[in-house]
C-alpha cells in the first residue's frame, strides 16, 4: 500500500527509543488478518540489531505473533556478511563469487613484501601493514572507487605536490591493488566489498523492474555507501516500501544543516565531494550524506510518530540537538534558556581512575535491578573497563554478560595456541613452558591433581635466570627431582610431555604457516584432548585455524619460527569470542557497534575519555588523506561523528549516566570531547547533573575497614621457637631487622625467585663461589680461572644473553683475582681453605657458616676473605654492629671451628667484584672494614672482641631474651626486602604508629 507522495523516509528521534518505536509502529501498520506481520520483510543492518528488534517484538506483542522476515545489510565494521535476501545462493553469473578475506591478506602480504624489497618489514609488520592495506581496498570499494580513480590527472596532481614518502607509498598502493586484481580477474573473482556492492545494485535493479507485493521496510541503516544509498531508494520509492532512519535531526535549522558542508554533493561540477570545513566529526553528517547519495531532501523525510517502551521526554531531543551544534552554532549556548539546555535525567559521572568508575558502575547497576523489570545497558568502547564491571558484579552473584565478546588470544583455548607458538618462538623458555602445563585444559580430568603437583614442583626448580634454550635444563630439572622424590612419578609425566612438545621445539627457524598451525594444532589436542575445541572459544578457534590453514596452503605463506606468536596474536586480537546465553536477562554491556538500536531504562556510557569515546583517527598507512579526501572517501575524522552519533542515540534514554576517569594505567586523560560539551551547555546547571553517590559508594566499598590498621608487626615466639642455630650472613638480619630472621629462620620462609628473573646478586654469588672452589681445589693455578668459570657458566646452563650480559664483568673481576692471588703468593701469603664449612657455640648457642676463603701472610696473620659480587658493607656498618660476617667467622676461626685451622685472626677482607679505578681490568679491588685515621670501621685490634660483644647482644635480646622480633627495626639501615609483603610494609610504614 501507498504510504504517501514522494520517497517514504521517515525518522525515529532519539528520546523515542529506536527498536521499540519501530515495533511500536509496525504492528498496528502491518498487523493484518492471518499472517499480518509475516508478510513484512524487514532490512535490518546487523545481526545484532536483528536481536534487538526481535526483542522489541516479544516485548510489545502482548501475546503470540508471528514475526516479519528479517535481513541483514551485513555491518562489515562487524565483519558481517549480507544475508540470503540479498545475497541468494545461485544469484547469478552477473555477480561473481567474493575472494577469500584471509587468503587475500596473506596474498596482500607476499605483494607488498616483493613491492618494498629491502624495506620490507619482518612478518609480523609486513602481515600488520597487509591488513591495513586490505581495509583501505575494503574503503576505496565501499565508495565505489575503482583503480582507475587513481590514475587520475586531478589525483595525480595531489600525490606530485605531498612528501616524496607519501609519493611512494600512493605508488606502492596503486601497484599492489593492480597485481591483486589482476589475480582476482584471473580466478573470476571480485574483494567482498565489491560483491556486495553488486548484489545491492542487483537487488535494486530487481526490484524497481519488478516491485515485491509485500512491503519492504528498511530500519536503522545508517552506512552511507553509495551502492546502499541506491538500494535505499528504491525501497523508499516502492509503492509499499519504507526507510526508517534513526535519529535524523529534522528540527536542526536550515542554516545548520547546510553548515555540515558538502556532504557528497560538488560545489561544481567535477570538484571533491568533501569539502575540507566538513563537519565529519558532527553526528548528523553521516546521516545528510546518506540522504544526498539517496537523492532525498531532509524536508522529504516525515517524523515517525510512535514511541516506545523506554522513551525519554521530548524536550531531550531538542537538548541533544543543541548539545551537538557545530562550533560556529554552538555559540548560542549563551543566549539558550534553561528548559533548552537542560538534560533531565542525565548524570556525568567523574571517577578518579578506572578501577573506581568501573565499581561505581557495578553499583548503579546494582541498584538498578532492585526495581522490577528494570533494564539496564552499559556502553563502552574500553574492553577492559567493561571486564572490570562484570567481575564487580560477581560480587553480589549477578552474572552479566559482554556482548562485545573477548578477542580470542585472551580465550581460555586460544591461549593454548598462542602459548605453544611462544614455547617454539623461546625454545622452552620457562615462563610459556609452565604458563602451557598449568593451562586449565591442560592435562585435565582425573589426573588433575598429580598433573599440577608434578607442574608445581617443576616451577620451584626452574626459578631463577632463563636456562639456556632447549629440553635440557628441564631435564636436568626433573632428573633433580626424580632424585628427591618430588613429584608423582615426575620422570614418567615429564616424558609423557616431552614426547607432545617436541614437534613444536622441532619446528625449523623457517617454517610455511600452515605447518606450522598443523603442529601446534596436534599438540594442542594432544594436550588437552576434545576439551580444546569443544567450547565456544574452542569451536571459534577451530574455524579460525581452519581457515587461516587453507588459505596460508594456498598462498604458500612462510615465516620465521620466531616471528610465529606475535602473528598469531595479531590474527586472533581481529577475532571476538561472544559469550552464549546465560547472562542475567536485564543487563546488557554492549560497544559501541552492538549498542546501535539498543534502548534500556538505564543506559551508562562509560569511558569517556579522549582516545577512547571517541577513539583517535587512525590514517591510512598508504593513501595520505588528501588523496582520499579528493577521491570521495571521507576523512578519519568521520568516525567521530559515528561515535557522536551513538552517544546521540544513548543520551535518548528515560536516565542515563556519562561516566569517565580522570586517569588511566598510563596517567592522566583527557575527558572526551562529548562530555566536555555537555558540561559546557549546561553551564552552571552542571553541579546538580553531578552523580557523587554512587562514587561515594564506590569509594567506601574499597576503603572499608574491616579490621583495625595493621599495627607494626612485632612477632613474640616462645623461648624453644627462639632456639635456633645461627648462622653467619643471618646475624645481620637479626640486628638491622628482627622480623627478616624471625621469618627466615624460625618460620623457615624462603623467597621464591621469578622466573626468568634477571641474574640476582645471590644467583651471581652462587656462581662466583662455585667457580672459585673448583679453582682453588685444583690448585688455584695462574691463568686457569678463566676456563673454569666458562665451564660452570655451561654446567649452570644459563641462557646466551645471560652470560653474554654478565660474562665481560664477571671475567675481568675473575683476571683480578687471579692477577692478585698470584701476586699475593709471590710476597709469602697462601690460601689455607676456601669455601670452609665451621661452626661454634657462643652463650649456649650454635653459630654456623662457611667461610670463602682463610689466608695466612707471609707473617703467619690468619686473613679472613669474603667474596662480594657488588659493593661490600661500609665501615660505618661494620662499626655500628649491622655487617658481622667477617667478625663472626673471625670468631669462629680463633674457636677452632675450622678443622686444620689455627690461630687468632688478624686480617678482615673484603674482595669485590665491582668497579675499581685502581685495578688494571676496571674491575676487582679489596676492602677492610678497619678504623684508620677518618677511615670508619672497627680497630684491628678491637675487631673480633667488637663483634663479640654485638653478637652477645643479639643473643641476649632475640635468641634467649624475650624481646619481640620488631619489623624494620632499623628502617635507614640498607638491607634485605624478601619479606615487605609478609609483614604488609605498606600498611604501616607511612603512617607509623599511632600515639598513646
Amino acid at each position: 500500500m501507498a504510504e504517501r507522495a514522494g520517497p517514504n523516509v521517515y525518522s525515529i528521534a532519539a528520546h523515542r527509543g529506536f527498536a521499540d518505536a519501530l515495533v511500536a509502529g509496525l504492528i498496528p501498520r502491518y498487523a493484518e488478518a492471518d499472517l499480518g506481520l509475516a508478510r513484512l520483510t524487514l532490512l535490518l543492518p546487523s545481526r545484532r540489531a536483528e536481536r534487538i528488534v526481535t526483542e522489541a517484538f516479544v516485548r510489545l506483542s502482548g501475546g503470540g505473533l508471528l514475526l516479519p522476515r528479517m535481513a541483514v545489510v551485513g555491518d562489515l565494521d562487524l565483519d558481517e556478511t549480507l544475508g540470503p535476501l540479498l545475497d541468494p545462493l545461485g544469484a547469478g553469473s552477473a555477480v561473481p563469487p567474493a575472494a577469500d578475506p584471509v587468503r587475500r591478506w596473506l596474498r596482500l602480504a607476499e605483494l607488498l613484501r616483493a613491492e618494498l624489497g629491502k624495506d620490507a618489514p619482518k612478518a609480523p609488520g609486513m602481515l600488520r601493514l597487509a591488513f591495513e592495506t586490505a581495509r583501505t581496498m575494503d574503503r576505496l570499494a565501499i565508495e565505489g572507487i575503482e583503480l582507475g580513480d587513481l590514475l587520475q590527472e586531478r589525483v595525480a596532481g595531489i600525490v606530485g605536490d605531498l612528501a616524496k614518502h607519501w609519493q611512494d607509498s600512493t605508488r606502492s598502493f596503486a601497484r599492489v591493488q593492480a597485481h591483486w586484481l589482476a589475480e582476482l580477474a584471473a580466478r573470476g573473482e571480485v574483494d567482498p566489498p565489491v560483491r556486495r556492492n553488486l548484489l545491492f545494485d542487483h537487488a535494486a535493479t530487481r526490484w524497481k523492474e519488478t516491485p515485491p507485493a509485500q512491503p519492504v521496510v528498511a530500519a536503522g541503516i545508517t552506512s552511507a555507501s553509495p551502492a546502499l544509498a541506491r538500494l535505499l531508494r528504491t525501497i523508499a520509492d516502492l509503492p509499499n516500501g519504507a526507510v526508517i532512519l534513526p535519529d535524523l535531526d529534522l528540527n536542526l535549522d536550515q542554516a545548520t544543516w547546510d553548515g555540515l558542508g558538502l556532504a557528497g554533493i560538488p560545489a561544481e561540477p567535477g570538484g571533491a565531494p568533501f569539502g575540507e570545513r566538513d563537519a565529519l566529526a558532527h553526528p548528523q553528517y553521516h546521516l545528510k550524506l546518506l540522504l544526498n547519495r539517496m537523492g532525498i531532501a531532509r524536508t522529504e523525510v516525515d517524523p515517525w510518530h510512535r514511541a516506545g517502551l523506554a522513551a525519554a521526554p521530548p524536550e531531550r531531543s531538542k537538548a541533544i540537538s543543541n548539545l551537538f551544534l557545530p562550533p560556529e552554532g554552538s555559540a548560542r549556548w549563551v543566549d539558550l534558556k534553561a528548559e533548552q539546555r537542560r538534560l533531565s535525567a542525565v548524570r556525568l559521572m567523574e571517577s578518579a581512575h578506572p578501577g573506581e568508575e568501573a565499581q561505581a558502575i557495578a553499583v548503579l547497576i546494582r541498584e538498578a535491578l532492585e526495581q522490577p523489570e528494570r533494564r539496564v545497558a552499559l556502553v563502552t568502547p574500553d574492553r577492559g573497563l567493561a571486564g572490570r564491571v562484570v567481575a564487580h558484579l560477581r560480587r553480589w552473584n549477578i552474572v552479566a554478560d559482554d556482548t562485545a565478546g573477548q578477542p580470542l588470544p585472551q580465550a581460555t583455548a586460544g591461549r593454548v595456541l598462542l602459548l605453544l607458538a611462544e614455547l617454539a618462538a623461546t625454545e622452552a623458555a620457562p615462563v610459556p613452558l609452565l604458563a602451557l602445563l598449568v593451562h586449565p585444559l591442560v592435562g585435565a580430568g582425573e589426573g588433575r591433581a598429580a598433573w599440577l603437583e608434578n607442574a608445581r614442583a617443576l616451577d620451584l626448580e626452574l626459578r631463577g635466570p632463563r636456562p639456556k634454550p632447549g629440553f635440557s635444563p628441564v631435564e636436568a630439572a626433573v632428573a633433580k627431582l626424580a632424585r628427591r622424590g618430588r613429584g608423582e612419578g615426575i620422570a614418567e609425566w615429564w616424558q609423557g610431555v616431552a614426547e607432545v612438545l617436541v614437534p613444536v621445539l622441532g619446528l625449523p627457524e623457517e617454517i610455511s604457516l600452515n605447518e606450522a598451525l598443523d603442529v601446534l594444532s596436534a599438540a594442542g589436542e594432544a594436550l588437552c584432548g576434545s576439551r580444546l575445541w569443544g567450547e565456544a572459544d574452542g569451536r571459534a578457534l577451530a574455524g579460525w585455524v581452519e581457515e587461516l590453514r587453507d588459505a596460508s596452503a594456498a598462498i604458500g605463506t612462510r615465516l620465521a619460527r620466531a616471528d610465529l606468536a606475535q602473528v598469531l596474536r595479531d590474527a586472533m586480537d581481529r577475532v571476538p569470542v561472544r559469550p552464549p546465553w546465560g547472562g542475567h536477562p536485564r543487563i546488557a554491556i554492549y560497544g559501541l557497534l552492538e549498542a546501535r538500536m539498543s534502548r534500556a531504562d538505564l543506559v551508562i556510557c562509560a569511558g569517556l575519555t579522549e582516545g577512547s569515546w571517541p577513539a583517535s583517527p587512525s590514517p591510512e598507512p598508504l593513501l595520505p588523506p588528501a588523496v582520499l579526501r579528493a577521491l570521495g572517501v571521507p576523512a578519519g575524522e568521520f568516525r567521530i561523528g559515528l561515535a557522536a552519533h551513538d552517544l546521540a542515540g544513548a543520551l535518548g534514554a528515560p536516565e542515563v549516566v556519562l561516566s569517565w576517569a580522570q586517569r588511566d594505567e598510563a596517567g592522566p586523560v583527557i575527558p572526551s570531547r562529548f562530555v566536555l560539551r555537555v558540561e559546557a551547555m549546561l553551564g552552571e546547571l552542571a553541579d546538580g547533573h553531578r552523580e557523587r553517590r554512587a562514587v561515594e559508594l564506590a569509594r567506601a566499598i574499597d576503603h572499608a575497614q574491616l579490621q583495625p590498621p595493621y599495627p607494626q608487626p612485632k612477632p613474640v615466639p616462645n623461648a624453644e621457637q627462639r632456639n635456633v642455630a645461627l648462622n653467619v650472613t643471618a646475624i645481620d638480619r637479626l640486628r638491622g631487622d628482627p622480623y627478616q630472621f624471625y621469618a627466615q629462620a624460625i618460620l623457615r620462609l624462603r623467597a621464591l625467585d621469578g622466573l626468568d628473573a634477571d641474574p640476582t646478586a645471590a644467583w651471581q654469588g652462587t656462581v662466583v663461589h662455585k667457580v672459585m672452589e673448583r679453582w682453588h681445589k685444583a690448585g688455584g693455578r695462574a691463568g686457569e680461572l678463566l676456563a673454569i668459570a666458562s665451564e660452570e657458566l655451561a654446567e649452570m646452563q644459563a641462557h646466551p644473553v645471560t652470560r653474554s650480559l654478565w660474562w665481560p664483568r664477571l671475567q675481568r673481576g675473575l683476571e683480578w683475582i687471579d692477577a692478585q692471588i698470584t701476586r699475593d703468593r709471590g710476597l709469602g701469603r697462601e690460601v689455607l681453605k676456601s669455601e670452609a664449612e665451621g661452626h661454634f657455640a657462643l652463650a649456649g648457642v650454635k653459630i654456623k657458616g662457611r667461610a670463602d676463603r682463610i689466608d695466612r701472610d707471609a707473617d703467619g696473620r690468619l686473613i679472613v676473605v669474603d667474596y662480594k659480587t657488588g659493593a661490600p658493607p661500609k665501615g660505618k656498618q661494620v662499626q655500628e654492629g649491622f655487617a658481622l660476617q667477617l667478625g663472626t667467622l673471625g670468631l669462629m676461626a680463633a674457636a677452632g671451628g675450622f678443622e686444620g685451622i689455627a690461630g687468632v685472626p688478624n686480617g678482615f677482607e673484603y674482595w669485590s667484584f665491582g668497579k675499581s679505578e685502581d685495578s688494571e681490568t676496571g674491575f676487582g679491588y679489596c676492602y677492610e672494614p678497619i678504623a684508620e685515621g677518618r677511615k670508619a670501621g672497627l680497630p684491628r685490634n678491637e675487631f673480633l672482641t667488637k663483634t663479640q660483644e654485638f653478637l652477645l647482644d643479639a643473643i641476649d635480646r632475640w635468641i634467649k631474651g624475650d624481646e619481640a622480633f620488631t619489623a624494620r627495626l632499623n628502617p635507614d639501615l640498607p638491607g634485605y626486602n624478601d619479606y615487605d609483603q609478609l609483614m604488609r610494609l605498606d600498611e604501616w610504614q607511612a603512617r607509623g604508629e599511632p600515639e598513646a
